[in-house]
């Protein structure tokens, strides 16, 4: 993992926790994975055994992340496409509110304790309204 990440986590107040692991997670554009070189090299020194000092990663899927900005009430996501003759060129898309609710709702139990939020009372995906209550007619 990353020092400046562990340092984030490892503080005890979820508000400065919270800011903290903003401050150090903003600065990534690529979901992070797994090394696959040292996993194949300890799968051969002793197979299904996990090592004592190997590192659990989350599994990333190595894809490179959007800069999202807001334009009135809605979100776009802007990605550098490269081309293959020229330079790079920027391209948005929509993010929509069921995207956006897909999103929120796989972030798991522990990223969300890392983040400092508390899954009882502060999931992320209750943000957004899924249902809208209605007050039978008189």
């Amino acid at each position: 993992r990353d020092p400046e990440f562990v340092l984030a986590i490892n503080t005890r107040d979820p508000k400065l926790r919270f800011n903290r692991v903003w401050t150090v997670c903003k600065k990534k554009r690529r979901c992070e994975n797994e090394d696959r070189q040292n996993k194949d090299k300890d799968d051969e020194i002793a197979p299904g055994l996990k090592q004592p000092n190997a590192v659990d990663n989350h599994g990333g899927c190595g894809n490179v992340q959007p800069a999202v900005r807001q334009t009135a009430l809605q979100l776009k996501a802007a990605f550098e496409v490269v081309q293959e003759e020229g330079p790079k060129r920027k391209e948005t898309a929509p993010i929509t509110p069921e995207m956006a609710h897909g999103i929120l709702r796989r972030i798991s139990e522990e990223d969300l304790r890392n983040m400092g939020l508390n899954s009882d009372y502060a999931r992320p995906e209750w943000m957004i309204l899924t249902v809208l209550p209605v007050p039978p007619p008189p």
